[in-house]
């Protein structure tokens, strides 16, 4: 919650409550207009704190697996694993991506200027799309590794790349369910990539950690049980690299929103004093924010001047209820009922 005095305080809430210069809001309840200048500033604060959570999300990915290169480096060394190293490879991909989608909320959050009059918004949908390629890239390292495995001296490894594997897979399921957790409540395609990321990793490392505590128990088997785990995991990392590409190059060809909240902007508009129909309606997002253009039906027999007046109320509401609205674009068409 951010309070009059510039302080902040932690909320549990999807919605943030924000008070600023003596005018309280709770997003998104209906409530009275402030001023135009009061409203901008809660809205901003709004985004502000959005993408704040956004980069703690991808802050804390970033650590986690900084932590497991490290770990799965040294233990696929140590045993020999190839599973286990082409693992490590794919975790130096997932630090890549943290990066990534954490340099892209940076970017987002700047202002529009001449050349980019809707914003930076779309840089952590584009983030998404980066993390997408690293996971592909990932795959084809999986895969060179595995050729090569197979075309040389197969070793059965000992039972500590198991061990590490396993507590990998643990590590990473925890940070997925976290990441997504956070990407549903603020609907970021970059931490939703990033969290299938994660989660293909957990599923990854589980698969290397069950055959390699396996492969003693395999017989004649055991050589291979290694390599082929490294083959489930390359697989894995294919299938979730094209359902992130898919997912982000959506949102970047400026797919309609989501319908329950398209169904509440028009709720929204349409108890706007003298608006009779919303006869048109477009929502887009653009990494954590959205852009709207409605057309509104308004008395045909109304002056021009009474027309822009209901559109600017329209406006003012959307951005009121829904402080995430980065902008809303209005036109006026008259009612024929």
């Amino acid at each position: 919650m951010v309070t009059a005095n510039g302080k902040s305080r932690r909320c549990t809430d999807a919605v943030y409550p924000v008070r600023i210069r003596g005018h309280s809001f709770s997003f998104p309840r209906a409530y009275a207009l402030p001023t135009t200048s009061s409203r901008d500033e809660a809205s901003l604060a709004v985004r502000q704190r959005v993408y704040v959570d956004a980069s703690r999300a991808a802050v804390w990915g970033l650590g986690v697996n900084v932590v497991l290169v490290v770990i799965k480096l040294f233990g696929g060394i140590a045993t020999g694993s190839a599973a286990l190293i082409a693992d490590a490879v794919n975790s130096i991909g997932d630090v890549a991506s943290a990066i990534a989608v954490r340099g892209a909320l940076s970017v987002a959050q700047i202002e529009a200027d001449d050349d980019h009059p809707y914003g930076h918004t779309k840089a952590e949908s584009i983030a998404g799309l980066c993390v997408a390629l690293l996971v592909a890239f990932s795959a084809g390292l999986f895969a060179l590794e595995t050729i090569k495995r197979f075309g040389g001296d197969l070793k059965v490894p000992g039972m500590l790349a198991g061990i590490v594997a396993a507590v990998s897979a643990v590590v990473k399921e925890a940070i997925y369910r976290y990441t997504n957790r956070v990407s549903k409540r603020l609907d970021s395609s970059a931490l939703r990539a990033a969290a299938w990321d994660h989660r293909s990793d957990a599923w990854a490392s589980a698969a290397v950690g069950v055959s390699l505590l396996a492969a003693p128990y395999t017989g004649r088997l055991a050589p291979y049980v290694d390599p082929l785990a490294a083959v489930c995991v390359c697989l894995m990392l294919v299938i979730t690299g094209i359902r992130i590409f898919a997912s982000t190059a959506r949102e970047l060809m400026d797919q309609q929103a989501n319908d329950e909240l398209v169904d509440r902007v028009r709720v929204v508009s349409s108890n706007v004093d003298g608006v009779r129909d919303v006869e048109k309606l477009r929502v887009r997002k653009s990494g954590l924010e959205y852009f709207i253009e409605i057309h509104v039906e308004v008395d045909s027999h109304i002056t021009v001047a009474e027309g822009h007046r209901i559109g600017h109320a329209v406006k003012d509401h959307l951005l009121i209820e829904m402080p995430r609205v980065r902008d809303v674009h209005v036109h006026i068409e008259p009612h024929d009922g």
